[in-house]
């Protein structure tokens, strides 16, 4: 099987909506109805709300979790008005951020360890297993993950969910897109 990868010079907000049109196409190429993205802001959640309207694409959107900082930048409003078109906000515990884990002392090392291949993709994995853990998605559930190296989005992967008592059990199958 020969698949096209897509690498950005740069990383960054500029690459968002050619993320989102690449991730629209995958999608529709294997099938996958849902996607688990990262946005801090609101600003990436509301862009791909736009890109993906009438797919039938589901959002997972994953902000940041509450008391990560001193305030919640992801407004209020936003959550209301991605759920009245049918898409999920998650403000799930951001699992590489805890000092332990279930009382194993990894997340920093898996952190740095995923950052090797791109911060894109520590966040793509970090929020699959934060949307499993939620119940947004099913663990064995394909999706695809949307991420960024700051603000915007950069970085997609399709994955095999699973939560993160059962880590293992998640797979990046493809890597769509990210910053080289």
């Amino acid at each position: 099987m020969e698949e096209k990868i897509t690498y950005f010079e740069k990383a960054g907000k500029e690459n968002t909506a050619d993320v989102l049109r690449i991730v629209k196409e995958r999608a529709r190429a294997r099938g996958i109805k849902k996607i688990v993205l990262a946005s801090t802001r609101g600003d990436t959640a509301g862009t791909a709300a736009e890109a993906f309207e009438g797919t039938g694409i589901h959002l997972v959107v994953v902000p940041w979790q509450y008391g990560f900082r001193d305030t919640q930048p992801f407004p209020q409003e936003v959550v209301v008005e991605l759920q009245g078109k049918g898409h999920q906000v998650h403000f799930g515990t951001m699992l590489f951020h805890t000092e332990e884990l279930y009382g194993i002392k990894i997340p920093q090392v898996m952190a740095n360890l995923l950052r090797i291949f791109g911060q894109g993709i520590k966040v793509c994995v970090e929020i699959i297993m934060m949307a499993c853990d939620g119940g947004c998605i099913e663990g064995g559930e394909k999706v695809i993950a949307v991420a960024g190296s700051g603000a915007g989005a950069d970085t997609a992967v399709i994955a095999t969910a699973s939560a993160s008592t059962q880590m293992k059990g998640l797979r990046v199958h493809e890597i769509i897109c990210k910053p080289l």
